[in-house]
């Protein structure tokens, strides 16, 4: 049992939310950290200021990146800190591993988050499109025909995204699932999407109209860029290019699965292995794009680098591709970046996310890629544009921008592809100087 000294209750821990010398660690489960309400509290979210790491991750991650996370999230020894969770299981197994850690005086909240959420006097947080960011325990309920929270309004539709490879999706996939391939809503020449006209007959083909929902997800397969199609096996950075075009469309309803097939697996969900085959439409509805300002081209990324102060192209990219050490694809021949870029990152290479996205692959913690991004001057007052070779990776942190509810966002279609096929555009290689980090 904990003693007085060790716990905190809500009223002292709302009096220092502005404590600078205090961490406020959030130990449940990341939907619920986003705003899901997974305990049927009245309101979801988290504690203003509060850091997100699952008490789950204890278990599925080695001690040593454990060790990392913490450090990361400033959870350190010497430092005060409150844990804040639903259940007190979790808070004793996560003080446990911090006293074993060398951490003293750390702290419970008192009745955690469902006294929080139920206070109305008190602040909350969360992801202001947390709904658009789906989890498997949510999708479970839907596809065995119950109401989650912040279910569809009407018809809603499936699909496991991937770059080509249809034997994938043969082999297994979620239940009721059909098979989107990118090449459908992308050119290949150029990866840009498509026009107009093809868009309106890929999706009606897909039986997608402008008010289905549509819930995306891709599965991530170990691979290398010296593949001849090394982006097939970026399943969720697929899913994200599908969830752009189909907003560019005009789809109202587009939702990713958080995680993706290995999520889902993971929850110990279903697969199936039957193939399902998309029943046609007649019409999507309205004219395509509904939402042309979500993509841009070469004149307006160009417009964007002519404003730094109002606007921000950002190189959604690894640094060995920012610097000019590689390209990045084997398709690809010149290296370096857009002159007047700013660099978001990426992760190891350009299939990879990993900058973006936690240790069990779901999208890292919003607040985390905000002030990432505040960091390196990206905010959402500017007009910010991402960019990356071919779109893909843009399209994935447009989505992240999307949840957190900023309004001015796109993503460069042609992006380095486009740019470096003439050398008129300007190119820079190198390590730049006093550049700040996304």
């Amino acid at each position: 049992m904990a003693t007085p000294h060790s716990v905190i209750s809500s009223g002292e821990l709302r009096s220092r939310l502005v404590d600078p010398d205090l961490t406020i660690v959030d130990v449940r489960a990341l939907p619920a950290y986003n705003g899901w309400q997974l305990k049927g509290e009245s309101r979801g979210g988290h504690i203003p200021g509060a850091v997100s790491f699952p008490a789950a991750w204890l278990e599925s991650v080695d001690d040593a990146e454990v060790e990392r996370l913490l450090d990361e999230k400033n959870i350190v020894p010497g430092r005060e800190v409150v844990l804040s969770g639903y259940e007190a299981d979790d808070l004793v197994v996560f003080r446990s591993k911090l006293a074993d850690l060398g951490h003293t005086g750390v702290r419970a909240h008192e009745h955690g988050w469902l006294e929080w959420a139920a206070d109305t006097s008190l602040p909350a947080e969360r992801l202001p499109n947390y709904d658009r960011l789906v989890h498997p325990d949510w999708l479970s309920q839907l596809l065995a025909g119950r109401r989650p929270e912040a279910a569809p309004a009407g018809r809603f539709l499936l699909f496991h995204a991937n770059f080509g490879v249809p034997e994938e999706y043969e082999e297994n996939h979620l239940p009721g699932a059909l098979y989107l391939d990118t090449n459908q809503v992308e050119n290949p020449v150029g990866w840009n999407r498509r026009s107009p006209t093809e868009l309106d007959a890929a999706l009606r083909g897909l039986g997608i109209t402008h008010d289905t929902t549509v819930v995306l997800y891709g599965r991530d397969t170990e691979g290398n860029a010296d593949e001849k199609w090394p982006g097939r096996r970026a399943g969720q950075i697929s899913a994200c290019r599908a969830a752009l075009i189909l907003h560019y469309c005009g789809v109202r309803d587009v939702r990713v699965l958080d995680g993706g097939y290995d999520a889902w697996v993971r929850s110990g969900n279903p697969l199936e292995t039957t193939r399902r085959e998309p029943v046609a439409v007649s019409s999507f509805g309205v004219p395509i794009p509904q939402h042309p300002e979500v993509i841009v081209d070469i004149e307006e990324a160009k417009q964007i680098l002519s404003d730094p102060d109002d606007a921000a192209l950002v190189s959604v990219r690894s640094w060995n591709e920012h610097i000019g050490k590689v390209s990045g694809y084997n398709y690809i021949r010149p290296a370096g970046r857009i002159a007047g870029d700013v660099w978001g990152n990426c992760g190891s290479d350009a299939y990879h996310m990993q900058h973006y996205r936690n240790v069990d692959n779901t999208m890292r913690a919003y607040p985390e890629i905000a002030a990432n991004w505040e960091e390196a001057g990206i905010t959402p007052d500017k007009w910010v544009a991402f960019y990356c070779g071919t779109g893909w990776r843009a399209s994935e942190t447009w989505f992240y921008a999307y949840l957190m509810g900023w309004q001015r966002i796109a993503v460069y279609d042609g992006g380095w592809h486009e740019w470096s096929q003439d050398r008129v555009n300007p190119i820079e290689v190198g390590e730049p100087r006093n550049e700040r980090v996304a």
